[in-house]
């Protein structure tokens, strides 16, 4: 679908109450083919490949998280939907957050996975617009063999095959350019702190328990700023939780969705 004049890829499955699902870096919509499998029996799920990663267009340069969140609001403005309840993991939590500040009417509930919403310092910032040049100069394929084992658990890595071939394979086809883009936005982000501190509606927080990226602590700390929240820690799961406990995972946001 034409959306803010990219291409935009996208799965709409099933019928009810409208999900969209966020993917993370350096990912695409399929890392969230266990969920919307389970959900679109009960659930409209729309999971759209972001600006620069999957099938969607690929704009060199950088993506500000808010051209993210406008290219959504404008997917589901085609899709005729006002309001959806939005769920991000990583990058796609805080495109989620960036979703919420901005347009805040059209966000039924939020659910945040393994993502935090404080602005990066400047060592940060520097290292995510490093990162952005070595894999322009490299291709993905040295940068995702070096973070398989953060991206997911160490021990899911060798008892999970099939999960750690996935993952690798998003994160190796992803476009360095796209992934560029994104890392650059990602260093110039807002903190989100304040906005979470004024959610109206409700909220579920979730993280894998062996999350190297978004320790428990951050997702704690998180819950706690979120009026009203729920937080869920899905055991034996690092940053990628609903690929790694995909039962687990989606259990909890079924639990969340029921209460809407």
């Amino acid at each position: 679908m034409r959306v803010n004049d990219i291409d935009i890829a996208y799965d709409d499955e099933g019928d009810g109450v409208p999900v969209l699902l966020v993917h993370g870096h350096p990912f695409n919509r399929t890392m969230w083919r266990p969920q919307v499998e389970r959900l679109r029996s009960r659930y409209r799920v729309i999971a759209p490949d972001l600006r620069g990663y999957g099938e969607t267009t690929v704009v060199p340069g950088t993506t500000p998280w808010g051209a993210f969140a406008d290219d959504l609001i404008d997917l589901l403005d085609r899709l005729d939907l006002d309001r959806v309840v939005v769920c991000g993991l990583s990058m796609g939590g805080q495109i989620a957050m960036e979703l919420h500040r901005a347009h805040p009417s059209r966000v039924r509930a939020l659910v945040l996975a393994d993502t935090f919403p404080e602005a990066d310092p400047t060592a940060a910032r520097d290292l995510r617009r490093e990162l952005a040049a070595r894999v322009l100069r490299e291709g993905m394929g040295p940068y995702a063999d070096e973070v398989l084992d953060k991206m997911i658990s160490p021990h899911n890595v060798v008892a999970l095959p099939a999960v750690a071939e996935h993952v690798l394979g998003m994160m190796r086809g992803t476009s360095p350019e796209g992934a560029a883009a994104g890392w650059r936005g990602r260093a110039e982000r807002p903190d989100y702190v304040d906005s979470l501190s004024r959610v109206a509606v409700p909220a579920l927080v979730v993280v894998g328990e062996e999350d190297e990226y978004t320790p428990v602590t951050v997702a704690e700390r998180m819950h706690a700023t979120i009026p009203g929240s729920t937080l869920a820690v899905i055991a034996g799961a690092g940053h990628l939780p609903n690929l790694e406990r995909p039962a687990e995972f989606t259990d909890a946001l079924e639990r969340f969705l029921a209460t809407l």
